[in-house]
């Protein structure tokens, strides 16, 4: 192989390397109910679905270094197994979660933003809890200690919640709203189940 032959292969091999070492992404990046504002910040708002796990782990690998989670809404999830997948996921990564001023969360937008490691809110925020449903029964048809509740407080404890903790806030949740309306935690309540670190 000629010289230049081989300085062409070198210059086309530190070209690939440079180009994918130093991929450019743009900071409004989208998926799904995700919005990445820089390498190490993303916000949610909207619905967790049963795509969302896709678009979730998409981002992740588009951008590694994500560690911060604002929240401006998360209303609940249509999908309650994908939700805590990603919430312990979530949780494992070691990322921490905000609410946004005025943010508002329900439901498994509550179970999601738990997964944080650190919590904190910047006010005028809203958080609502509520029975599950299945379709056919509520939480609140099955007896408690019955198999349907142990995967809600199996994540709580999961996430850092000891058993008491978690049994005692799942419970209350289901048992502060029927599935068909919604119960706004109050202050005494956010402080009494430790909804902030800080």
């Amino acid at each position: 192989m000629s010289l230049s032959s081989k300085f062409k292969v070198l210059f086309l091999s530190v070209s690939i390397l440079v180009c994918t070492s130093c991929r450019e992404h743009n900071e409004t990046d989208v998926y799904g109910i995700f919005q990445v504002l820089d390498e190490q910040t993303v916000q949610i708002d909207g619905v967790v679905s049963t795509s969302t796990i896709e678009d979730f782990e998409l981002m992740l690998e588009d951008y590694p270094l994500l560690k911060d989670i604002q929240i401006k809404e998360i209303p609940g999830s249509n999908d309650d197994e994908i939700n805590l997948e990603i919430s312990l996921m979530i949780h494992e990564k070691g990322m921490s979660t905000h609410l946004l001023e005025n943010a508002v969360i329900a439901s498994g937008g509550v179970d999601l933003f738990l997964a944080g490691i650190n919590r904190t809110s910047e006010g005028g925020t809203m958080i609502g809890v509520h029975s599950w449903s299945n379709g056919t029964d509520e939480a609140t048809d099955f007896p408690e200690g019955h198999e349907e509740h142990l995967p809600y407080i199996e994540y709580f404890m999961n996430i850092g919640f000891t058993q008491q903790e978690a049994e005692d806030f799942y419970y209350f949740t289901i048992n502060a709203a029927p599935f068909s309306s919604i119960h706004y935690m109050t202050e005494e309540e956010i402080d009494l189940y430790s909804i902030f670190t800080e």
